[in-house]
């Protein structure tokens, strides 16, 4: 049996009831979250009459029975706040009895007569009622009383648990007050209070507000509109939360910031619709002593009130100071791990500066995670390109305060890696292991990669005749995996004439998206990066976002117009890389209006070249693309030349030691039939081998050279490294081909009706014409070590 007396249970009730007040009023996202605590599908704006499970489930009922309570007693007191403000602001009486009278009816809706649905709907139309017969049968003060008692029973009976203070408050106040300001009054407090219960959210609330005080200020007069602003605005509490603000600002100082941030006025009222002053500024100097409590504040104001301009301030004004402050390249690696609780994407608070600066920070911190001197010293070429980039746009802005801020910070940053990156350049001269400078599996990066791309001059040459030709066609660059197509289309910008503008787009990516809004959107964002990333920048505008969501496509096409226009004596060659993939944006989608896009960029811009850039020919896709890649050039992608794959093996980089027998270089030529990634692997696999022994004290560090016996050493790690590349050209190959390739590793002769798979496989640089041999050996070993494994 429980100890609690019933005054004790009264008491808990009661404080239950302005708790659940204060958080309507004050702090609705925590009233959000403890009401889905008790229901994941309540909301404050539901109906507690209307619910089945309130009857059933008891916090659902106690929930249900103090709302009720609450806008049945709270008017009252309401009422007693409200009107003497009224009187203060008009000068004019307030009729205290028709007040009362409304009140007395509103009580007897909401507490007295609860009842079923169906016998609420039967009092609110005897309520109706009540009101015409009043009008037409009895004196006026008699009608005003009826009618006051009438339209609390109304309201009392018909509210819904937001709407229940709001609209008691509204009529309550507004049946004692002169014609001219019963609507100013009526309507301010109703949103008032019908915000801070969630009837709508702040948006709802503050626009209706703009919206009716207007027409408040202008229809009834000075009165009723100061009343409104009064409630929606919330001055009567906006005013003693400045004075409390500007308490702690000047009181507390600076070093006691910290301890005052648990004491913010949005940590009480979690809806302050006026901007108060200084909370950003103690946040930031708070984050120099307590970096938790700062970033718990901010993410406080974030997620459970309505200051998220505040936070992103905050954020901007920490981001800043950490930004400014780096004195070492320590310190810029740093910043990377001590800013890496801000969102993402950003706040747009933080302007398109301070997020290049965490950009370049987790860029130094690649370069400072790589695994020797020399290519830490070429990745911090992607940060150092990245502030000279910074630098200039800096230059070219017109917004003086952001060049003043971090123009010195650019050059600060600068001077930093720049000294960095010439101690890593003597570290690796001075290093007694051999420089790993190939590359093997991503594509080559100009910024990092610098002359490691061999040969093609052919393919740029052509490239750049048929751009500039008088009618260019579509230009379809093809070949196998892992041939270089990518790596060219990044270096094309370098190797062409500066007026054709190749602008390169990742179809692969842009696939991800599942609309064709979000195509369109991927599809401008790369083109505008990648004109940004060339070597000559070149600013393009932003498309109209709204005619993207309107029309996707069209509004694509007069984007591309416009930049056409604005940029005279240019070409563009849009290059669209791992292009069959708009065939699954085709099936995801059930619309052709990509390619439709793409006929109709063809047939109208003029300006604009199309190149295509994928591992299928023409004839190995769908039937319907023929319709859209008319008058198409095909260039193909195949081995590197010799001469050029020798280049590539002795001289990767400039400066770098030859390091092999001349029968090693033939032995990588052969083994790998100048294929680009694949001599790039052997070469990483022999470097790496030949470090291992001099670590070993195995071999001397000034005169280690790879063998040809080095190269086949090295031959089970690199089809172990480059089993994704092997297994993928495996498993893309029809079952027909596949059998004709077992049957030659267990020594069959072709036969004549091979000829078609023999041609087909051929083409794909697998099998030499005359379909006996593989065209590169380790492709062979691997599919015997495949079929061993079988």
């Amino acid at each position: 049996m429980s100890n609690r007396s019933p005054a004790s249970g009264f008491w808990n009730y009661v404080v239950e009831c302005m708790c659940l007040l204060y958080w309507a009023y004050f702090k609705p996202f925590t009233f959000k979250r403890w009401l889905r605590d008790i229901n994941p599908e309540l909301k404050p704006t539901d109906d507690i009459n209307k619910q089945a499970e309130f009857y059933i489930d008891p916090r659902l009922r106690r929930y249900a029975g103090q709302a009720r309570w609450l806008t049945a007693v709270v008017p009252m007191f309401a009422v007693l706040l409200v009107a003497p403000v009224y009187i203060l602001i008009s000068g004019e009486s307030f009729n205290w009895f028709l007040s009362c009278v409304f009140l007395v009816g509103w009580f007897i809706g909401r507490v007295v007569y609860p009842g079923s649905n169906t016998n609420r709907l039967v009092i609110f139309l005897v309520a109706v009622l009540t009101i015409f017969l009043a009008v037409q049968f009895l004196p006026v003060v008699a009608v005003r009383v009826m009618v006051s008692v009438a339209l609390g029973v109304m309201f009392g009976v018909a509210a819904s648990v937001a709407f229940g203070v709001a609209a008691s408050v509204m009529v309550g106040v507004s049946a004692g007050m002169a014609p001219d300001v019963v609507v100013g009054v009526a309507v301010g407090v109703t949103f008032g209070v019908a915000t801070g219960v969630g009837l709508g959210g702040v948006e709802f609330g503050v626009a209706v507000g703009v919206m009716f005080g207007v027409a408040t200020g202008a229809g009834f007069g000075v009165a009723g509109s100061v009343a409104f602003i009064l409630g929606v605005l919330r001055v009567y509490f906006w005013l003693p939360e400045l004075l409390w603000i500007l308490t702690l600002f000047l009181l507390s100082g600076n070093g006691k910031w910290v301890n005052c941030l648990r004491y913010l006025p949005p940590r009480f009222d979690e809806l302050i619709i006026l901007p108060l002053p200084f909370m950003d500024v103690m946040i930031v100097e708070a984050y120099e002593k307590n970096p938790d409590v700062a970033r718990e504040t901010i993410n406080y104001l974030i997620t459970s009130t309505n200051q998220q301009k505040v936070a992103a301030q905050a954020i901007s004004g920490i981001a800043v100071d950490i930004v400014n402050r780096c004195q070492r390249l320590s310190d810029i690696v740093e910043i990377a791990n001590q800013l890496a609780w801000i969102p993402s994407p950003p706040p747009k608070e933080l302007g398109i500066v301070l997020p290049q600066f965490l950009d370049i920070s987790q860029d130094v911190r690649a370069s400072e995670e790589a695994t020797s001197p020399y290519r830490k010293y070429e990745l911090l070429n992607i940060p150092i390109n990245a502030l000279r980039q910074l630098w200039q746009s800096l230059a070219l802005t017109k917004d003086a305060r952001v060049a003043v801020s971090f123009g010195n910070t650019v050059q600060s940053w600068l001077t930093i890696l720049e000294t960095a990156q010439r101690t890593l350049e003597e570290q690796a001269q001075q290093s007694q292991e051999i420089r790993q400078v190939y590359i093997a599996g991503n594509s080559l990066d100009p910024e990092t990669a610098k002359n490691r791309f061999k040969g093609r001059i052919d393919i740029f040459r052509e490239i750049e005749t048929l751009a500039l030709s008088e009618q260019p066609p579509v230009l379809l660059l093809y070949g196998g995996r892992r041939t270089g197509k990518t790596s060219a289309l990044k270096y094309l910008p370098y190797r062409i004439q500066a007026n054709i503008v190749p602008l390169l787009v990742d179809i692969q990516g842009a696939a991800a998206a599942t609309t064709l809004k979000g195509l369109a959107e991927n599809l401008a964002q790369q083109i505008i990066e990648a004109a940004r990333r060339l070597p000559r920048t070149v600013n393009l505008p932003y498309p109209d976002a709204n005619k993207l969501v309107e029309d996707p496509f069209p509004a694509l096409q007069n984007w591309l117009a416009e930049i056409e226009r604005s940029n005279s004596g240019k070409q563009f060659l849009l290059c669209l890389d791992e292009y069959e993939r708009l065939g699954e944006v085709v099936e995801a989608t059930s619309s052709r209006a990509p390619l439709n896009f793409i006929r109709n960029l063809l047939q109208h811009q003029r300006k604009w070249i199309l190149l295509f850039s994928g591992s299928q020919e023409l004839s190995e896709l769908d039937d319907y693309w023929s319709d859209y890649l008319i008058n198409t050039r095909a260039l193909r992608m195949t081995y590197l030349h010799e001469l050029e794959a020798r280049d590539l093996i002795q001289q990767p980089v400039e400066n770098f030691s030859n390091i092999y027998e001349p029968t090693a270089v033939d032995e990588i030529i052969q083994v790998t039939r100048c294929q680009p990634y694949l001599v790039q692997l052997v070469c990483y696999e022999v470097v790496e081998l030949l470090n291992r022994d001099i670590r070993r004290n195995r071999r001397e560090a000034d005169t280690a050279i790879a063998t040809a016996q080095d190269v086949k050493e090295v031959i089970p790690v690199v089809l172990e490294r480059g089993e994704y590349y092997f297994r993928e050209l495996w498993t893309s190959l029809a079952e027909s081909d596949r059998s004709l390739l077992r049957r030659i590793i267990h020594g069959e002769t072709p036969m004549q009706q091979d000829k078609g798979v023999i041609r087909k496989l051929t083409r794909k640089e697998i099998l030499t014409p005359e379909g006996n041999a593989f065209q590169v050996p380790l492709v062979q070993k691997y599919i015997e070590q495949l079929l061993e494994e079988e």
